[in-house]
């Protein structure tokens, strides 16, 4: 950031210019509008703000920006405020404008031959997925907040899911962006085709960039065929080594249709059962360890439940499965998936939690489990173990909870060094600190703990390059 940016309140005549480019309905100064948009979702950082910013359209996005160029104003660019490492929260001080795109959720325009779809970025995920199956495609983009967070957020944090091993992250769906730059020009990258080598691929400069470079306005998305034969198992799973043959064997029985992986410790389950309304046990017996596992077909008689069956018979014959179920049903398939996704409320009911989203290459996942679990249980006996993610991709979300003697405060004071000794052996097993979830304020110190400085040097310049005046969403990733 530059050394003036955000040091002082800004001019009351520039807010007052920005007020009357959005309309009255486009802006607020008072608290409780502010408030809820404040906060991180986690509860871990707070800010103020010195206006409230809802543009209406790409071209009242550009005029804001204009204005807050020309008098020095540090935006911090929103979404559905769902960011994990408050990426979009703005800083104490209050001498940013925050910049919430909500407004802009108008879905331009579904092209079913061409598999894509136009958004704006305020646009709820869900209701991207919602639109697609109307035309019988899939946006295969899925995670736990889908219900409120916004594909601008999504994209500017290159967000995974539980779909990632079979389509790819956030960066992977998008085809093209349009983009307000800090400077106010708007560039318009917003095409739809598969392959352009016609220079520098800038798209993907602002996917995974967090709002620290521009803001996104609008994106044309890849759009698939949307699966009529899907397949959900809960299996118990012999140890974290079967975990990973079981991978391996599943992309090969489906015919590399394994839409979903996901691995889910006993005390996770335990967690959502304790804590989240009409969760069940999929399975009788209790074991240590369990794996959600879904394929997809495009077609109704894609053979899939037969691959499944075939899959799960070898699998118990071999000793790698010790139960497991199939979803017969919509209703049993959700309450899979419930568990999934209860777990991170369940956790956050449960007491302290101190999280670390890290990934791996696959292989590396059962030493990466054993060797950062008894690391971390040595230093604090008593510590909870809560591991679970996306195994298929090689991304964990491997967390603690507080001992249950210990006050939370008192857990919470150990987070750096419960994360220096999991991103220790996470780095030197060839890992990444952030897999899906950014960098933001959390991890913006352990980044520069880990990143060599020739990376640091640059992403620097290129940010000097885009944002001269660092303006954007300044105190974010550098």
């Amino acid at each position: 950031m530059a050394p003036d940016a955000a040091s002082t309140a800004p001019a009351s005549e520039a807010l007052d210019r920005i007020k009357s480019i959005v309309g009255d309905k486009g802006w607020s100064a008072a608290p409780d509008d502010q408030a809820p948009l404040l906060t991180d979702w986690r509860g871990h950082f707070s800010g103020q703000c010195a206006l409230l910013v809802r543009p209406a359209s790409t071209e009242e996005t550009a005029q804001v920006m204009t204005v807050c160029a020309e008098y020095g104003i540090a935006v911090v660019p929103q979404g559905g405020n769902t960011s994990m490492c408050a990426a979009a929260t703005p800083q104490p001080h209050g001498h940013e404008i925050l910049l919430n795109m909500g407004r802009m959720n108008a879905i331009r325009d579904v092209d079913p031959l061409n598999y894509t779809v136009t958004v704006e970025a305020g646009c709820i995920l869900q209701d991207i997925q919602a639109a697609s199956a109307e035309a019988d495609r899939l946006f295969p983009l899925s995670l736990g907040a889908e219900g409120s967070c916004q594909i601008g957020g999504n994209l500017s944090t290159n967000a995974g899911g539980v779909n990632v091993l079979r389509y790819g992250n956030a960066r992977d769906l998008v085809l093209g962006l349009e983009v307000v730059l800090p400077s106010g020009q708007v560039w318009n990258g917003l095409r739809r085709l598969r392959k352009d080598n016609t220079g520098y691929d800038l798209k993907h400069l602002f996917v995974g960039s967090e709002g620290t470079l521009g803001v996104i306005t609008a994106a044309v998305l890849k759009l698939f065929p949307l699966p009529k034969d899907v397949q959900t198992c809960f299996a118990a799973v012999r140890d974290l080594d079967a975990v990973i043959e079981l991978l391996a064997r599943a992309r090969e029985a489906s015919g590399d249709a394994v839409s979903s992986f996901e691995m889910i410790g006993r005390f996770g389950i335990d967690l959502a059962i304790k804590h989240i309304s009409g969760i069940t046990d999929p399975l009788q017996e209790r074991n240590d360890l369990y794996a959600l596992i879904e394929f997809s077909g495009a077609r109704a008689d894609s053979g899939m439940a037969g691959n499944m069956e075939a899959f799960l018979e070898t699998a118990f014959e071999d000793g790698l499965v010790l139960d497991a179920t199939i979803a017969q049903s919509d209703a049993q398939r959700g309450n899979f998936w419930k568990i999934r996704e209860g777990i991170t409320e369940a956790q956050a009911v449960e007491g302290g939690s101190i999280k670390h989203d890290i990934a791996v290459p696959v292989s590396r996942v059962p030493d990466l489990v054993r060797t950062a679990t008894q690391a971390v249980v040595d230093f604090m006996p008593g510590i909870r173990p809560c591991c679970f993610g996306h195994v298929g991709d090689g991304n964990l979300h491997f967390n603690f909870s507080q001992p249950p003697e210990m006050e939370k405060k008192a857990f919470l004071e150990h987070w750096h060094d419960v994360n220096r000794i999991v991103h220790d052996i996470v780095v030197e097993m060839g890992g990444s600190i952030s897999a899906e979830h950014g960098i933001g304020q959390l991890k913006r110190d352990e980044l520069h703990h880990y990143k060599p400085d020739l990376d640091l040097d640059l992403m620097r310049r290129i940010k000097a390059a885009i944002d001269p005046k660092g303006l954007m969403n300044p105190g974010k990733m550098l």
